[in-house]
Formats: C-alpha cells, structure tokens, sequence
C-alpha cells in the first residue's frame, strides 16, 4: 500500500520506502523548503495510510551497528548522527533481548560520566531527538538504555511491520518457532501490519502477542492470502480492533465481510482486492454502523453501492476515500452526498468519469468539506473549480493532480478561497505565468504544488515569493524553473 495517487490527507512529508513516521519533535521547529525529486516520492506527502506508517524487524541481531562511546564529553551529542546501515529496516522484533547487554557499571568512562550517561531523568528528555531507528540501535547499549526507552511513549505512532518470512526462526533441526513478541509488547504498540501471511499466520501472531486479544487497536494486512475463515478468526478473537485495512488481500469475498466485520469498527480501507464489489459496500453500510472512516480502492463497484449508506453512517462518517473507482458516475456522486451529509474529507481520485456537474452536487451539499481530492480526473474543467470557489468556504485542502483540463481561468476562481492551505496542481500542463498572479493573494497558502508543470517559467515562479506564509514549493519536473 499501485494507483496514480492514492488521495489521502496530506500530513507533512514523510517517508514511506524509509519506513517510519517520526513523531513532532518537541522544540516546536517548522521548516520551509523547495522541494526537489520525483513525483512518485511527493506523492508520499499526502498519504496517511490507513494505518499509521512503521518499523520492521531486521535491525536487531546486527552486531556491526556502531555504538559511540561514552568516554569523550561528546559522545551523547555524537549519538545524534547514529543512523542504520543502508539497506537495512528499521526496528524490529526484540532480538538484542536474548543478548549480553553490558550493566551500567561496565560502561566506559569516570564513575560520573557513567551516572550521567544511566541518569533516567536526563534520558528520559534527550531520547525525544531521536528518530526511531536510532532509538532501536540505543536500546542495545545497555540494560538502563533499553529500560528507558521501551516506554510506550517513546513509540507513539509507530506500527510494526512484520513480514512472513520474518515470524519464525528455523531451528536446528529445520522445525520453525514462531518468534518472541515480547519486546513489542513492552512497548505497548497497539497496531501492526502484516504482510504476506496466511491464515496460520495470524493464528500464530494472535497466540504469541500478549496484547493481541484487547490491546491491538489497528491491523494491517498487505499481499496476503487471508480467507473468509482468517478474517473471522482474527475479528473474532482480536475483540480491540477497532481500525483495519485489507490490502491486496485476494483469497477473501464478499462473504467473509458479511461473517466477519463487527460493529465496533470505525475505520476500514480496503484497496486492490479484486473480490469486492457492490455487495462489500452493502456489508459495510450494514454491519459498521460506527464509521467514521472508509477509504476503498475497486473497480467493480458502481453508483449503486453509494445508496447504501444507513441514516446512522450520514452521521457518522465524516472522511470517504474512493481511489480508481471506475465506474462511479455523476449518479453515485448523487447518491453519496444524500446518503453522507457531514464529510469533512472526500477523494474521488481517479474517478475518471465524474465530471463539473458532479463537483457541483458536492459543492452544494458537502459544505463541511476541508479536504477534497479530485486528481486524475480529466473530465474536470475550470467550472469545477468555480463552484468549488463559490460553495466550500472551509476547503483547507485541494488536489488537482493531473486535471490536464484546469487553466489560469480556473485559478482566478481559486484566489478568492481565503481559507485554502494547500493546493496542488501536479501536472496541470496548461498553468502558465499568468495563472500564478492569481495566487499571489492568498495569505493563507502553507502548501503549493506546481510539479510537471511545463509552460511555468522562472519569470511567473519569481512572483510567488509574495506569498510570505508559504513553507513548501514543488518544483519537481518544471523545466523553465
């Protein structure tokens, strides 16, 4: 978790093949920057995934990783650059805790220094500066290290991925034992995402993760052959999960949504699982009448799967992701904003057959909205974004990527919107100099993406240094910049 785009909310941006999200960091710093590099990469900026993004377990029974020492006055500030070997994954399963680990009297270094270096008042506040990787490489310094840093405050946001192959050590006589989870479970990680398991596999996680019947809240499975029997064995006996996603997931059918899905589910995405269809949608709207989130990524469901949504969901449900949806017309477009009154996040990426007088019904109904994605939808002209102008006075965000159809005219409409944070305009390839001028008013503009865009020159680029709130300019792929 491949679509163009996969239309999520934009959090700042985060690396998604580098595997892990980094929590604020406590000093309160911003950033501004101009973005250089492909586009594939920017599009990670926007992209929550339906499950918080991730470590994965193969740092730990590395002995080549170097620690500093703690001898020099420097050496806690030469821990900062600590960083992982390339090519290896971050963090993993507690595999250093088997391992000799040296007590704080063996540390090198005056007796004072060594006190500094184990006071658990001091590291307790210097361990906030580390990114996660190099937190799992400091847990193996010593026991009082690890003591410290095992506190579930210190991995807040962060969802273990494990892998098949990564589950079980071979023993010498070639039988296979299922990893120790322990380590997880001390620091109290309430999500994980497993790919390529089976439906073995997820029995094995649910017997051997000591949190896995109350204290998961969130499952991720990815490239996997779960079946209707593993989904309703997990949901059954997992009675904490309240967040899932299925993705790529092909052994399962609509039948196994029916059996399994459980009202206490709030959020769901389901993407690349060629089995659902309308009937999915039936057994969401039916059986989760709790949702506040949806995000589906099927190119079998149609305008009729929009009408299902129950009374209780209108209510509820306040963000619907439809990426690559196909076969949704202007007709379930109608359907939708009936049927969910109160979104306040929509993507129609990639529903390449809505049109303008489908961006009309959502302006016109869909006023909460804050953020609306309708990349990849060549059917979209310049009156789309009039009536987007006119109607959605609480739009902080907007995605246009790849509407080839938009042109200066359409952001003339657009300058009027005082609220708009971020805007992207990918590959918009008629957007020229002139254009620009128009978005030289809006103060309020954190975020504007101009990558791909061809007629833009360094003449038109100049101009925006007007916009004196701006923190992030994509250039990538603007030949004239």
């Amino acid at each position: 978790m491949s679509n163009p785009r996969n239309g999520d909310t934009k959090p700042p941006c985060l690396p998604r093949n580098g595997l892990v999200k980094i929590p604020t960091q406590p000093n309160g710093l911003g950033s501004a920057s101009i973005t250089k590099g492909t586009p594939a990469v920017k599009n990670r900026l926007c992209q929550p995934s339906s499950v918080p993004a991730i470590l994965s377990p193969a740092l730990a029974h590395r002995s080549d990783l170097p620690i500093p020492s703690l001898a020099s006055p420097l050496s806690l500030a030469t821990l900062a650059s600590v960083s992982s070997p390339p090519g290896a994954s971050l963090v993993g399963l507690n595999a250093s805790e088997g391992s000799e680990q040296p007590s704080p009297e063996r540390l090198p270094g005056s007796p004072s220094e060594r006190q500094l270096a184990v006071d658990e008042k001091i590291l307790n506040r210097l361990f906030w500066y580390f990114s996660a990787c190099e937190k799992c490489v400091l847990a193996q310094v010593c026991k009082a290290w690890r003591r410290v840093l095992y506190q579930p405050k210190f991995w807040v946001g962060l969802t273990p991925v494990l892998h098949t192959k990564e589950l079980y050590n071979v023993l010498p006589g070639g039988e296979k034992e299922f990893v120790s989870l322990q380590g997880f479970a001390v620091r109290g990680f309430e999500g994980f995402c497993l790919v390529g398991v089976s439906d073995l596999d997820i029995c094995e996680f649910i017997d051997n993760y000591p949190l896995s019947k109350k204290g998961v809240k969130s499952m991720s499975l990815k490239r996997s052959t779960i079946t209707d029997a593993g989904l309703e064995v997990m949901l059954e006996q997992m009675q904490g999960v309240v967040r899932l996603e299925l993705s790529g997931c092909n052994d399962f059918t609509e039948a196994g949504l029916w059996s399994s899905l459980n009202a206490r589910i709030t959020a769901l995405s389901v993407s690349d699982c060629i089995n659902v269809a309308d009937d999915a949608i039936a057994a969401i709207s039916q059986l989760l009448p709790n949702l506040t989130e949806l995000n589906l990524q099927a190119y079998h469901v149609t305008d009729t799967a929009l009408a299902y949504f129950t009374a209780k969901q209108g209510y509820t449900t306040h963000t619907l992701r439809l990426n690559s949806c196909w076969e949704i017309t202007n007709h379930g477009v109608v359907n939708m904003v009936h049927s969910l009154p109160n979104l306040s996040v929509l993507s129609l990426s990639g529903c390449s057959k809505v049109t303008d007088d489908g961006v009309e019904l959502v302006a016109e109904n869909l006023r909460k909205l804050r953020s609306l994605d309708l990349s990849w939808c060549p059917r979209i002209t310049d009156m789309a974004l009039e009536y987007i102008a006119c109607d959605l006075h609480k739009l902080e965000e907007l995605v246009l990527d790849r509407c080839v159809r938009i042109t200066d005219t359409g952001l003339s409409y657009l300058s009027t919107m005082s609220s708009l944070r971020s805007l992207y305009l990918r590959w918009c390839c008629q957007v020229q100099d002139f254009g620009l001028k128009h978005l030289l008013g809006m103060g309020s503009l954190r975020l504007l993406s101009l990558a791909g865009c061809p007629l833009l020159t360094t003449t038109g680029l100049s101009g925006l240094v007007q916009l004196q709130e701006l923190e992030e300019l994509e250039l990538t792929n603007c030949p004239g910049a």
